[in-house]
């Protein structure tokens, strides 16, 4: 087995076929489909599952894909170590994110130390984001929550209150908050499972005997803003990420019995990472110098 082979299997199962990796990495397409062939008969193991020109994954593809990326991963630091003596001028670094309010600033912080290193942000719901960084997708991930699991290291940032908000003629849109008993009344748009605000808010509702009323769930922000601006219910979002519009208006849960705590994360085992030990160092930075929120426990 060769790294040639592994970053050829990675790029057949990115772009979902043997032409479009071949494109993407500026190989023939028999060298690309050789390279795998070959692979397969080493090992007598079927990697893919050919379907006319699209190939899925077969049970032991699946189960080498994490495998083969960690791999890739690790000739990437072992590279930049020898390449620059560690100096960090040259690398990239893959950040996944729950929104990309955080992780922008982040980001700005990042790129004044080392402008030489290329980041690229995939945003999803913080089991997508963790899902990632288990299958070496991403390499840190800026989560709204702390995992309780060993395989992570987990920095704190901030902590934010989360908050309601209303259509402009709504009943309280007069008012400047609300109490969690009176949202619990109100017809909820939710996102999906998986969202940590809404996880935080369930968690919150329980503690105090409530049930929330959920009208619609709603798989984005900016579709949920949208239902909201529409009369189709009442809204929740981290005070840090709600978008001002003229058709909304934002309420405090009284007694800001509702919050979100943001938290950047890798795999433990990838802590001592140069270039993901910088990226919590100027996290680190950026969150002394006042990232805004509140600070965030432990």
């Amino acid at each position: 087995m060769t790294l040639t082979q592994i970053r050829t299997f990675i790029a057949v199962v990115q772009h979902g076929g043997f032409s479009a990796a071949a494109r993407s990495i500026g190989a023939s397409h028999s060298t690309l489909i050789s390279q795998i062939q070959m692979l397969e008969r080493e090992y007598g193991a079927e990697l893919f599952h050919r379907r006319g020109r699209r190939v899925e994954l077969s049970a032991v593809g699946l189960q080498l894909l994490p495998m083969a990326r960690r791999m890739l991963a690790l000739e990437s630091e072992m590279r930049l170590l020898l390449d620059d003596s560690g100096q960090m001028r040259r690398g990239s670094l893959r950040v996944g994110a729950v929104g990309p309010y955080h992780v922008t600033e982040m980001i700005e912080s990042y790129h004044a130390r080392h402008p030489g290193i290329s980041l690229s942000v995939k945003l999803g719901n913080s089991e997508v984001v963790l899902d990632d960084l288990d299958k070496y997708v991403c390499d840190v991930a800026v989560v709204a929550s702390r995992a309780a699991d060993d395989r992570y290291h987990m920095q704190s940032y901030a902590r934010y209150p989360v908050i309601a908000f209303v259509r402009g003629n709504h009943a309280h849109a007069q008012r400047e908050s609300i109490t969690l008993d009176e949202l619990a009344g109100q017809p909820l748009l939710m996102r999906e499972t998986g969202s940590t605000t809404r996880k935080a808010l369930e968690d919150a509702m329980e503690k105090r005997g409530l049930t929330p009323r959920v009208a619609m769930e709603i798989g984005s922000r900016e579709a949920l803003r949208e239902a909201v601006a529409r009369g189709l219910g009442v809204g929740t979002v981290s005070q840090s990420e709600y978008v001002p519009d003229p058709r909304l208006v934002p309420l405090r849960i009284e007694g800001d019995l509702v919050s979100t705590n943001i938290h950047v994360c890798c795999l433990r085992e990838r802590r001592d990472s140069r270039l993901i030990a910088s990226f919590f160092d100027a996290v680190r930075a950026r969150s002394a110098a006042g990232a805004g929120g509140q600070p965030a426990p432990g």
